[in-house]
């Protein structure tokens, strides 16, 4: 067993150490790829020895997600309770799948299915698939809505597949996110044939547009909406979308990867108002919940529907009780570690005020940031703060859209380089910005005063290299 106590060791080292490290990996791919190259060994080595030599060749390849000023992408922290629940449910090496084998897995993840349709106030009688993520969790959910709607026709594609199927109209938001179009393709759907809907200034899907597209669509209707844009953290106006979709009988599914925590907090659940009356809803617990990474669910009001797109069954499985929730029943998968663990810890830890408290926070922060940002001459803050997210862009009219992206990369290159924060970059209405993603459970007000200052004082060496003509390096 010193083989636990050795990773033990060098996992409390490494979290120890974070907040004292750059943030970014010291070594880039390549050069990890090199480190880890060789042929495999003809002999073995003692299982300590293992541990030692991943953690001493892996650690500098590391991009510390942990740290509080990592803004990279919308990645929580993953808390230390949820961390050593999933290390349990890794040492107890419990396959989820199905009730009767696991009985711990599957009532906590069941408790915790019921906790978080309670935090985030959805339909109670909702079921609630544990899986990877986002992606996997809109194929769960996109899978029932596709069942349940060619069932409306007589048709049973569980049964028949999709060969000479009545036709699915699919309407996103023409700034939908790409995980959603991936689940899409997977299922069947395909990427080009899906409608896109006009969007607003800040991503919020045009209900409008939504209403005029399917009044000239004859058949079944999916509409696919989103609570928290990735770049704007917008949230569409679903009371109007709800209507729209109970009008043309669609399916109504809400892309909510991060955004729907906002209903957790009383003061930002105007945000999410109308949310509830969707089929379907797919949310992160790697985001804002602070879980390690692998975990989303798909959440979807009618349970059978989920269960007939999602259930294998085999004679070598136990059979399903009354009142059984087999987890296998809810999910594409059969074989998979126990995910509600970590998701239970972190809302035991947590509870419901514990959550409010930290989306309350961070938001704070994210609109202390752009406050503050939004006084330097030539950053613009370029969307509404309502939760978590800023963009912003460097430069002014004058310079041009492909100046500005040059500046802004160039900004980006030196924080990166300077390991104060970490930050990245994306496309945002024809132009290059830098995204901030507010979501470390550890961040704090220092941490915000820390990276205002630096992102000040990389645009100020930027422009003043710019001014000084030369090259902007």
């Amino acid at each position: 067993m010193d083989v636990f106590e050795t990773a033990f060791r060098r996992a409390v080292a490494y979290r120890s150490e974070v907040t004292t490290q750059p943030v970014k990996p010291q070594l880039d791919y390549h050069q990890m790829r090199a480190r880890f190259a060789g042929p495999m060994p003809e002999a073995g080595m003692s299982d300590c020895d293992v541990i030692n030599e991943l953690a001493d060749l892996g650690e500098a390849g590391l991009m510390p997600i942990t740290h509080p000023r990592f803004f990279g992408w919308v990645m929580g922290a993953s808390a230390p309770v949820s961390v050593a629940a999933d290390w349990l449910a890794a040492a107890w090496g419990q396959n989820a799948a199905m009730h009767s084998a696991t009985p711990t897995a599957a009532a906590v993840e069941e408790t915790a299915a019921g906790w978080l349709l309670e935090v985030l106030d959805l339909p109670r009688e909702a079921a609630v698939g544990f899986v990877t993520g986002a992606t996997a969790g809109s194929f769960a959910a996109l899978a029932a809505a596709r069942g349940a709607l060619l069932r409306r026709s007589g048709w049973d594609c569980e049964s028949d597949g999709l060969f000479g199927a009545p036709e699915v109209h699919v309407f996103v938001s023409d700034d939908v996110h790409a995980s959603v179009l991936s689940a899409l393709r997977y299922l069947g759907f395909g990427e080009r044939r899906v409608m896109r809907v006009d969007t607003d200034s800040e991503g919020r899907m045009v209900a409008e547009d939504l209403a005029r597209r399917c009044a000239v669509c004859e058949g079944l209707k999916l509409i696919i909406a989103q609570a928290g844009q990735i770049n704007t953290g917008a949230f569409d106006p679903f009371v109007r979308l709800a209507d729209i979709a109970n009008e043309n009988d669609a399916w109504l599914h809400i892309d909510a990867a991060f955004g729907l925590w906002a209903r957790a907090v009383p003061e930002l659940r105007s945000l999410t108002e109308g949310i509830e009356r969707a089929d379907s809803w797919v949310v992160d617990g790697h985001k804002w919940l602070q879980v390690p990474f692998d975990s989303g669910y798909a959440i979807v009001r009618d349970a059978d529907a989920l269960q007939r797109s999602m259930a294998i069954s085999a004679s070598y499985l136990p059979p399903q009780g009354i009142g059984d929730r087999p987890p296998s029943y809810l999910v594409p998968e059969l074989s998979r570690r126990a995910r509600g663990l970590p998701t239970w810890a972190a809302l035991k830890s947590l509870g419901r005020s514990g959550v409010a408290a930290m989306v309350r926070q961070h938001c704070a922060l994210a609109s202390q940031i752009a406050t503050d940002l939004a006084q330097v001459p030539g950053i613009l803050v370029m969307n509404d703060v309502v939760l978590n997210q800023i963009i912003l862009r460097f430069g002014d009219d004058s310079d041009g859209a492909e100046r500005r992206k040059l500046l802004a990369t160039t900004v980006m290159d030196r924080l990166v380089a300077d390991g104060i924060i970490f930050a990245a970059g994306a496309a945002w209405r024809g132009e290059w910005v830098m995204r901030i993603s507010v979501i470390s459970g550890a961040i704090s007000d220092a941490d915000v005063a820390i990276t205002t200052k630096a992102i000040r004082a990389a645009w100020t060496h930027v422009l003043a290299e710019a001014l000084s003509k030369t090259p902007v390096s």
